[in-house]
């Protein structure tokens, strides 16, 4: 399944499933990819900087430190300096998202790990490595993540933190780049040899009855009309094409250029050579 050129990936389904179950079943591990994309974002960020702060808040570490003596926030830790106190492993955010506190460096690297593990499940690259994605390992790659979360901050993240919200799959992409990627299962379009397939037939009844045929099918939302056509060709088997054009062309303008005929003293050019060798006098040279 391909969507663009970075979202795409390996998925296998029987000439007998029905469309839309098809349909489905992709949505539910394009969507989950995506998830996992912004977990590694959102959780990087995390080992670095800890939790995230409410929105309200976002942005206030240096106010924090200006305050008065005696002032007070309520439900904050302020001490009789006006100052905040910070933990150990302490790492100011520089975008005033998060909070600073960061975890043990040790178990964030368990964190880090762990979200590497996972996007590289859900890469693209495991089109060439020719593996299919499921639902289910990419369910596992997440709940791996939440136990390495835990792991890291055993009394949980605040509700507003994107990875707790990516996690339990409660965000709100309004407003961001995401919101356009996501898809609905109730609404996708799934495309093929530019021709929408319908949801009531089988998937046979548009690509055949063998269950070994391999085809590049497109996601779009509804009403996006039909996406590009994909190449004749793969982008290497292009780039190699082009090369051999290229050197063509290039030993074309050598020939056109070169007007050296010292080749026609050549002996192979020669054309009483064979008479010569059979009268035995081929080798002779004048010295």
């Amino acid at each position: 399944m391909k969507r663009t050129q970075d979202q795409q990936f390996l998925f296998e389904a029987s000439v007998e499933d029905k469309v839309d179950d098809v349909i489905r079943q992709l949505v539910e591990v394009h969507n989950l990819r995506l998830r996992i994309e912004r977990l590694a974002l959102e959780g990087e960020e995390l080992a670095k900087h800890g939790p995230a702060k409410p929105y309200e808040e976002q942005g206030l570490d240096e106010e924090v430190e200006d305050m008065p003596k005696g002032y007070s926030m309520e439900g904050g830790d302020m001490n009789k300096q006006g100052t905040k106190e910070r933990g150990p492993f302490y790492n100011a955010d520089p975008l005033g998202k998060r909070t600073g506190e960061a975890c043990d460096p040790t178990v964030a690297e368990v964190l880090r790990k762990t979200l590497m593990e996972a996007t590289q499940l859900a890469s693209k690259d495991q089109v060439e490595c020719k593996k299919p994605l499921t639902k289910t390992m990419l369910e596992e790659a997440i709940m791996n993540i939440k136990g390495a979360t835990m792991i890291c901050y055993p009394m949980g993240l605040p509700i507003w933190d994107p990875v707790r919200q990516a996690l339990e799959d409660k965000e709100d992409l309004t407003g961001t780049s995401y919101s356009q990627e996501v898809l609905e299962p109730d609404t996708a379009q799934l495309w093929w040899a530019g021709k929408q397939l319908a949801r009531e037939k089988k998937l046979g009844e548009h690509v055949g009855k063998n269950d070994k045929t391999k085809i590049t099918a497109k996601l779009t939302k509804k009403g996006a009309g039909a996406p590009a056509r994909e190449p004749p060709v793969d982008q290497e088997t292009q780039k190699a094409m082009m090369a051999w054009y290229y050197k063509k062309q290039q030993e074309q303008k050598e020939l056109e250029e070169d007007d050296d005929d010292s080749y026609s003293n050549s002996e192979w050019a020669n054309p009483k050579a064979l008479k010569r060798y059979f009268s035995g006098v081929g080798a002779l040279k004048l010295r």
